[in-house]
């Protein structure tokens, strides 16, 4: 079931709009269930609800671990810090339609299916949008950026750029990068899939990344040498036809919605992601306060049936090891 709550003023039942509520309720929840499915921000957010107007992200470090004590040694006191943290506070989204008494008295079919089918698609289109701009400015390099005349922080959780070439720890060891500018190719993912697998925790250690997806916008040069680098199971350069290691490892996002936010400058990023380690420890965080929240009211003045709808959500991110970026001019190079 779609995650869209109904409530309607007291009377409408009884008028002229009675025999049309049903219907419309019931091909709004099947439109919302259809962007569900369709939706990839699960693929690409960890997705949560939220009982609270913000929410702090943290972390805590890992442990020393066990040490070697020897016979009736005593045990050694080990202990955890907390990494950085970041806060999200919701943001409200709104948005309306109306039904004439005109449209019920023709019986204008047409429009009793266009306009609310055209109201869930705007609602869906939009956290798609959000999404897909969170990501796009990210890429850019932004550490904010402004969506529908709102400010929104893009800042991971130790306060820079969620890719950048220099991100600190909190406890111990040395800064790390996860912003690079190598084109893709077999090479290129090999090398930063590497590079993933070797970042670090907050006191210096060893991580459990392992990426597994590749975030791309919808570009035909760079779908292409991703699926000529990841679908075949013989590797296409050897003369002998040696196994491609890359075969059937990776899961591809190639995302519509992020192609008008990436700019003009890099027209063809790649990001690496590693799905488990972003549901588990948050990396890009999700945040529903309240789900969408359809109303039908008459409109006194007009007599037109009206229906608004409110929703609070927010995201944006927070342990940036979850994700490298590639394709960036003037960045780091791999090798």
């Amino acid at each position: 079931m779609a995650n869209i709550t109904f409530s309607e003023a007291s009377g409408l039942n009884g008028s002229i709009f009675g025999a049309s509520q049903s219907p419309i309720r019931l091909f709004i929840e099947k439109r919302g269930e259809m962007f569900e499915q369709q939706s990839v921000l699960k693929d690409l957010f960890q997705i949560s609800n939220s009982n609270h107007y913000m929410e702090k992200l943290t972390s805590l470090t890992a442990m020393e671990g066990f040490q070697a004590v020897g016979e009736n040694g005593a045990y050694p006191i080990d202990g955890m810090e907390e990494g950085y943290a970041k806060t999200l506070e919701h943001m409200t989204w709104k948005d309306s339609f109306s039904l004439s008494r005109e449209v019920i008295e023709d019986s204008k079919l047409i429009d009793l299916r266009r306009k609310p089918a055209a109201f869930v698609t705007a609602y869906y289109r939009t956290r798609e949008k959000f999404g897909a701009a969170i990501y796009g400015n990210a890429i850019q390099g932004n550490s904010s950026m402004t969506y529908g005349g709102r400010s929104f922080d893009l800042k991971a959780a130790d306060g820079q750029n969620l890719f950048y070439a220099a991100h600190p720890a909190k406890v111990s060891g040395g800064t790390q990068c996860n912003l690079f500018s190598d084109a893709f190719s077999d090479d290129a993912l090999g090398m930063l899939e590497v590079k993933m697998q070797n970042f670090r925790g907050d006191n210096g250690e060893i991580l459990d990344v392992a990426p597994d997806t590749i975030l791309i916008p919808n570009v035909h040069s760079l779908k292409k040498a991703v699926f000529a680098a990841i679908g075949a199971d013989k590797d296409p350069d050897s003369g002998n036809n040696g196994f491609n290691y890359h075969f059937g490892r990776w899961t591809v996002i190639c995302w519509s919605y992020l192609n008008q936010f990436i700019g003009t400058t890099n027209t063809a990023p790649w990001v690496l992601l590693d799905s488990r380690y972003n549901q588990e420890y948050g990396g890009a965080v999700w945040l529903d306060r309240a789900k969408l929240e359809v109303r039908s009211s008459l409109d006194e003045n007009t007599d037109a049936n009206v229906w608004r709808g409110r929703a609070r959500f927010i995201a944006g991110f927070h342990d940036w090891r979850y994700a490298a970026c590639a394709g960036i001019s003037g960045a780091t190079a791999l090798s």
